[in-house]
């Protein structure tokens, strides 16, 4: 009760003084450039512990982020995304400005979309939901599934998915539980089921790759999105995997792919970035150095030399930092790096059968529904303007 009382409050006392504007994050800039340029003490960044710096260089170029600003048009309070998880909250404290980690609030809706295919899977998608992540989402999970030439005018399309709404605005990534489209009137469809996409017949569809990028003794950090430590109420993240090995051992490109960084990163010390097809990128930090010919724009092979393990940035020891994003988003490598697509088998393959018959009867109910799909609209912040705690 006492902080939806409070929750009023401030947005009683901001309402007609202060400014809220949400900005995109620039190319190229880091944390502490970013304290610079808006005259906040350089020493936010040096007091926050090593996993908290490591952290920071996680901040997506073209991420948006929040700002509130009081009727003299100064700093009150910025937040920050991290992942999707997390972001960061600066704001005043006793006149001084201080940061913490905190987790980024959202709802979550189920969804579902029937149409009529007309021009495109993609086009109508958007024409129906205005949902750019949607149809993004759809390609990806059809991606070597299905031949779409074989389209007819007429032919339907269903979706049930899920979806994240923050500041009354779809959010983040999503995925679609269950795609049917059909082609020439015969249904196609494809699941997704623990970490990835899978056919009817239990065959994963993801066919992007990766190898691990060195050789390691053994794994000193797994992936995570959020956690809480019950001792000092602070949340942490570890958006990529920590590959123990000594300084100097030899740095492998994990898939095909194009140079886009090669240089310092914050937190993550030396560090390199490879673009691959289908939205991925891998990141490799820590590094001792890198291999003589890399640069910007060359282009690798899975396996080519591209660095060495090193304790560069705020590390805690010779490990490579390994993380890979799709769509600039983080997600869990061990989801990716396989010698081979996964094809269901004996018990899990009559789990997923029991799961996928469910969302096949789903699917033949929407294809009589004529409930209209959700459609994103473009949203006003203009009443946002209290605490921006959310």
């Amino acid at each position: 009760m006492i902080k939806i009382v409070s929750f009023l409050f401030l947005l009683i006392s901001f309402a007609y003084s202060a400014t809220f504007e949400e900005l995109k994050w620039p190319k190229g800039e880091t944390f502490l450039t970013f304290l610079g340029k808006n005259t906040l003490p350089l020493s936010i960044y040096y007091s926050l512990d090593k996993e908290e710096q490591e952290l920071a260089a996680e901040i997506v170029a073209g991420v948006k982020y929040q700002v509130l600003k009081n009727d003299q048009q100064e700093l009150e309070q910025i937040l920050i995304p991290i992942g999707e998880e997390l972001q960061m909250h600066l704001y005043k404290k006793d006149d001084k400005f201080v940061m913490e980690i905190i987790p980024i609030i959202f709802q979550e809706e189920a969804l579902s979309l029937s149409v009529e295919i007309q021009n495109s899977p993609y086009v109508d998608i958007l024409k129906a939901t205005n949902n750019y992540v949607l149809a993004n989402e759809f390609v990806q999970s059809f991606r070597g599934g299905v031949n779409f030439r074989n389209l007819q005018k007429g032919d339907k399309l269903v979706l049930f998915y899920k979806q994240r709404v923050r500041l009354g605005k779809q959010y983040g990534s999503m995925k679609i539980d269950v795609s049917m489209v059909e082609t020439a009137r015969k249904k196609n469809y494809i699941f997704f089921y623990k970490e990835n996409y899978y056919d009817k017949n239990g065959k994963e569809l993801e066919n992007f790759l990766l190898g691990t990028p060195v050789n390691y003794t053994r794994i000193s950090s797994e992936f995570t999105t959020k956690r809480y430590h019950p001792i000092l109420h602070i949340y942490r993240a570890h958006l990529g995997i920590d590959y123990a090995a000594g300084v100097g051992t030899a740095v492998r490109a994990a898939g095909n792919g194009r140079v886009s960084f090669v240089g310092q990163k914050g937190g993550y010390g030396n560090t390199i970035t490879i673009n691959h097809d289908n939205s991925y990128k891998t990141l490799y930090a820590h590094l001792n150095g890198f291999a003589k010919s890399l640069r910007n724009g060359k282009n690798v092979k899975k396996g080519e030399l591209i660095g060495y393990v090193g304790n560069t940035g705020m590390s805690s020891g010779p490990h490579l930092h390994f993380g890979l994003y799709r769509s600039e988003v983080a997600i869990n490598p061990a989801s990716v790096i396989k010698i081979e697509k996964n094809a269901l088998s004996g018990r899990a393959m009559k789990d997923f059968i029991d799961y996928t018959n469910g969302l096949k009867q789903k699917v033949d109910m929407a294809l009589k529904s004529t409930i209209a799909p959700k459609k994103e609209e473009n949203f006003s912040y203009a009443h946002l303007l209290e605490k921006p705690y959310m």
